[in-house]
């Protein structure tokens, strides 16, 4: 019952949220609710066996369809970081005001229950529900609670995500009919065999919705004006967790389903990858905006997990298995510190911005450390999910790693101009009078600052954690 409890636990809280009017109620409703769902999380994850983490339910016998979760490797460790960044996010977040709060935290409670439906789902139709229950709080998110550009924004997500759903949706009804039992559980998708060109045309079908997700190259231009219209709660769920639903779903459904169209494509979809590595990382160097320079960022380090994933190479998994962890307490970790200027000083310009180390120190040393982090530096927690992942990419082919491999300098240039721009220097009239940030956000950020490092000396517990998933897709 622990995968049930684990998506039922913020659905409910998060309907019951929406009628909780007082004002600071629902706030304290939505941080309970996160931490009980993180608790039962921790208990199955941690103390029960392994058949106690699946369920199988009727739920539309007629179509072929079982209410079914399953929780491997790989989905443990997406379900671990979904319940950890919840309440950091709200406790990160808790001084901020938002108008019908109690609208706004319902529907983040309920974007929490469709994301780890996402991750537990061992059918194609539960996992379609649930990919819709996690993106629909998002539409309204952004377009109600963000900023001026809102409206444009969303239609624009809702274009790109409503074609990839619908793509993916006829994919899947492809599969079920063309199942032997006319199922639609993964281990009867598994098992279908398609002919060469069908299963290449299928393909896209998936692989479109998958890159609209993560997002890669040339389907990524939704996601930096979403992610700085939309408030930086909802932008952090966004960036932390959302963007894994893509690269999850490519591991367990895409290369499994279609494995010789994935070897087909492999060069292709490598190709666009690093393509977006350079061009977002590219972008990123000109930017004045703390929350535009992060979102491209992030569309790099996607680039890189979904080219490992493409090499079909065991230790290249391996380190998209731990960077899909470390990536969201990474970019959650910046997302906090640029909503802390933001709220504190109104602007998120680095032309505007200068001298912060001045006024607060603790808030500079914290946000090094996440910068640090992103670059990758040798005993951060990125390190060694970076040197799997490039590892793998020079085993499949040298010249692809190489052109990759620049992003790591173009990396390094964005971040530490950053850094510079809003740490040093003299402080300026906007900073002048800055004050450090609330204990609140340095406990949290302090836990944060504590994964990087201990992931970064030893981040063997989610290699063991995800070998499982590696070795059922990869080791014949």
């Amino acid at each position: 019952m622990i995968p049930v409890l684990l998506i039922l636990i913020p659905l409910v809280t998060g309907l019951v949220s929406f009628f909780l009017k007082q004002p600071g109620t629902a706030k304290n409703w939505a941080v309970l609710s996160s931490l009980v769902t993180l608790a039962v999380a921790m208990v199955g994850i941690f103390f029960l066996p392994a058949n106690q983490l699946a369920y199988d339910a009727s739920w539309l016998p007629d179509l072929g369809s079982r209410f079914t979760l399953m929780t491997d490797g790989m989905g443990k460790m997406l379900c671990l970081l979904t319940v950890v960044s919840f309440p950091v996010v709200f406790i990160a977040t808790y001084k901020n005001e938002y108008s019908n709060a109690h609208n706004f935290y319902g529907l983040m409670l309920l974007s929490q229950a469709g994301l780890l439906g996402v991750f537990l789902a061992a059918d194609a139709l539960v996992f379609y529900f649930f990919w819709e229950l996690a993106l629909i709080p998002f539409y309204f998110l952004c377009s109600i609670w963000g900023g001026n550009k809102r409206i444009a924004v969303t239609f624009k997500f809702f274009i790109y995500t409503f074609i990839g759903s619908l793509l993916m949706l006829a994919g899947i009804l492809y599969l079920y009919f063309h199942s032997a039992d006319h199922s639609f559980a993964i281990k009867s998708f598994y098992h279908i065999k398609l002919a060469a060109k069908t299963e290449n045309l299928i393909f896209w079908l998936f692989f479109v919705a998958f890159a609209i997700k993560m997002p890669i190259f040339p389907f990524h231009t939704w996601q930096p004006d979403a992610y700085e219209q939309s408030p930086t709660a909802t932008t952090m769920v966004m960036s932390g967790i959302m963007v894994k639903m893509g690269i999850f779903a490519v591991v367990r459904w895409l290369i499994p389903v279609f494995p010789n169209a994935s070897a087909h494509y492999a060069n292709l979809v490598i190709i666009l990858s690093v393509t977006g590595m350079l061009y977002a990382s590219l972008i990123a160097i000109r930017q004045d905006d703390i929350k535009r320079l992060i979102a491209y960022s992030s569309i790099a380090h996607i680039g890189l997990m979904c080219a490992a994933l493409f090499s079909l190479n065991k230790t290249g998994w391996e380190g998209v298995m731990i960077q899909m962890f470390n990536h969201g307490v990474n970019v959650i970790g910046l997302w906090i510190v640029a909503d802390v200027i933001e709220q504190k000083l109104g602007t998120r310009k680095f032309s505007e911005l200068g001298g912060l180390a001045q006024k607060a120190p603790v808030m500079a040393i914290l946000l090094v450390v996440m910068a640090l982090a992103n670059i990758a530096l040798p005993l951060t927690n990125a390190f060694i999910g970076e040197f799997l992942m490039f590892n793998g990419l020079f085993q499949y082919n040298m010249v692809f790693a190489a052109v990759a491999g620049i992003s790591v300098i173009l990396a390094a240039v964005y971040t530490l101009n950053m850094v510079q721009k809003v740490l040093y220097g003299n402080t300026v009239a906007t900073t002048e009078n800055a004050t450090e940030m609330s204990g609140n956000v340095q406990l949290v950020l302090i836990v944060l600052t504590i994964g990087v490092i201990v992931l970064g000396v030893y981040p063997q517990p989610l290699i063991d954690l995800t070998k499982d998933t590696v070795n059922a897709i990869l080791v014949k």
